[in-house]
């Protein structure tokens, strides 16, 4: 019994074309769409595992839905490249049993009859100033299968892929993230406005309150003096107070001055000795 024929419908049918350069990451999408009223379970297998990452590389297919494959080609450099040629895929396909589903013992315990496959070879279109390129050109030609290599599972070469895929973004010539140019000080510049502007309103707000400090004391000591003048007289007012302070304070000095001046002038108090003694003399005689 022969195999069946493909139940899925392939977008590409037969080839699986990438567009250099190579020198990053180059993606080529394969649909997979299923018009029967099963589930079909796919797996896609390649000749050259270390050069692809496919995903997803096995599922299933919805019975009248359709999947997307994304195949990844890593970066690679074209002078020293041998086999660009001689990449295929192979696309495996076989209607899904019922329950539950098991990937890696389903494809183990299938019968070969049951699984059906679909081919299709890999095309690159390098990019040159001359147009078409003898390489695009000859990958078209008939195959060589006398040295093809066998398809292997894509799984595989999924780990190595994943690497070559990392180390391919420091590849020579891959795009580079431009590099920030403001230095990191844009936010710096945001906090030291931030904490100028709060330090100004800090001495704003301290002079308002030694303002408000200097106005209570004023507004305390005119208390007081009111409070003094109207325990004296009843009405007395400040202006009042302050006359009476400065009467006071001119006769003292007055008084002082005057007896100042009498300690001063010692002829005047020589004087004032002489008439003492000349009247106590005079007093004893009377008498």
């Amino acid at each position: 019994m022969g195999k069946s024929d493909q139940i899925l419908v392939l977008e590409p049918r037969s080839e699986l074309r990438f567009k250099g350069p190579f020198t990053e990451v180059v993606t080529s999408y394969l649909k997979l769409s299923n018009p029967s009223d099963r589930r079909v379970c796919f797996k896609v297998k390649t000749t050259a595992p270390k050069r692809y990452c496919v995903r997803p590389n096995n599922g299933i297919v919805e019975a009248k839905s359709n999947a997307q494959i994304a195949v990844m080609l890593q970066p690679f450099d074209i002078a020293t490249e041998t086999e660009k040629n001689k990449h295929k895929f192979m696309v495996q396909t076989m209607f899904a049993p019922d329950g539950d589903i098991n990937q890696d013992t389903l494809w183990k315990e299938a019968s070969p009859d049951a699984i059906m496959d679909s081919k299709l070879k890999c095309v690159f279109d390098y990019q040159t100033t001359g147009g078409a390129s003898d390489a695009s050109a000859a990958s078209r030609k008939p195959d060589q299968t006398a040295n093809q290599p066998p398809a292997v599972d894509v799984s595989e070469g999924d780990k190595l892929a994943k690497s070559v895929y990392s180390d391919s973004k420091a590849a020579p010539g891959s795009p580079k993230p431009p590099a920030s140019t403001d230095g990191g000080q844009g936010s710096g510049g945001a906090d030291v406005r931030k904490v100028q502007d709060e330090n100004r309103r800090l001495r704003e707000e301290l002079t308002h309150i030694r303002q408000e400090n200097m106005q209570l004391k004023e507004d305390g000591l005119k208390q007081r003096i009111r409070h003094k003048g109207q325990e004296g007289s009843g009405v007395a007012t400040t202006a009042d107070l302050l006359a009476q302070q400065k009467l006071s304070s001119s006769g003292a000095n007055a008084a002082g001055q005057d007896i100042s001046q009498l300690m001063v002038n010692p002829n005047v108090m020589a004087i004032g000795l002489v008439l003492f003694i000349l009247g106590l003399l005079v007093g004893k005689v009377v008498f």
